[in-house]
């Protein structure tokens, strides 16, 4: 599994490390608010290679969103037919050239990325240490000692008894989860247009993920790294802002934004 995950833990570390090696004059090589930074980077350059995906993302959204009048009569004229619904729905969406997944896009996206991150951190937090990619056992030493508010970036709340790193964890998983809820709740009343959620399929799966991503994250969250708990507060800041912005300066006709 390393060998073929090798070329996403060679990028990873790779960009962590640049931008390490830029922070070092300025904050000290071994600070862990280079490291945190150098980590926050990471996620500020896989953003911005992510917006295509984000802005299709959107694009899907309000095309399901103009869609909805249309799925309603599939799905009343082939209530008895399940199977027809399904084709129907289908045809729909090609002829349409949208995607009722694209909104998992991002996420998928960045998947591979997370899990590298968590494999590389968990290696510097080994005993020995266990370095991938391009970090060295120097670096590797130098990111085992690298604190964020007092907790070592490669400690998880389940592997440490140290009152600080359960504190520091804790207050992330927090933070995480909370993102998570606020961002999703963002575009669901404010940059979608009001539907009837009695009969709309989609309005009840955004429900569902609203709190049901939360509550995936905060008992997941335990096993994450610090580092990787950076990781994901960061890039939620970004979604919820990125999302600010789009609702603002372009929002769906219909919402209340619009």
């Amino acid at each position: 599994m390393d060998s073929i995950l090798n070329p996403l833990y060679i990028a990873v570390s790779w960009v962590i490390m640049t931008i390490h090696d830029l922070l070092s004059p300025i904050f000290n090589k071994d600070s862990g608010v280079t490291w945190a930074l150098s980590i926050m980077g990471l996620v500020i350059i896989i953003r911005i290679i992510l917006i295509p995906l984000f802005v299709k993302q959107i694009k899907s959204q309000r095309a399901l969103t103009a869609l909805q009048p249309h799925m309603k009569e599939i799905q009343k004229k082939y209530k008895d037919d399940r199977q027809k619904q399904s084709e129907e729905m289908m045809k729909l969406y090609k002829e349409h050239k949208t995607n009722p997944l694209a909104s998992c896009f991002p996420i998928l996206a960045q998947a591979p990325i997370f899990f590298a991150l968590f494999t590389v951190l968990n290696g510097i937090g080994a005993d020995p240490i266990v370095t991938r990619g391009v970090l060295t056992q120097a670096d590797g030493a130098s990111a085992a000692k690298a604190e964020f508010f007092g907790a070592p970036i490669s400690e998880t709340f389940m592997s440490s008894n140290i009152t600080t790193v359960k504190i520091v964890t804790a207050a992330l998983i927090i933070f995480m989860s909370a993102t998570t809820f606020t961002t999703q709740r963002q575009l669901m009343t404010k940059g979608m247009p009001k539907m009837d959620s009695s009969n709309n399929m989609m309005l009840k799966q955004q429900k569902v993920m609203l709190y049901a991503f939360p509550l995936i994250f905060a008992f997941s969250g335990v096993h994450f790294p610090v580092g990787v708990l950076i990781y994901w507060s960061t890039t939620n800041l970004w979604t919820w802002g990125q999302q600010f912005y789009v609702i603002k300066r372009n929002p769906t006709p219909g919402s209340p934004a619009y």
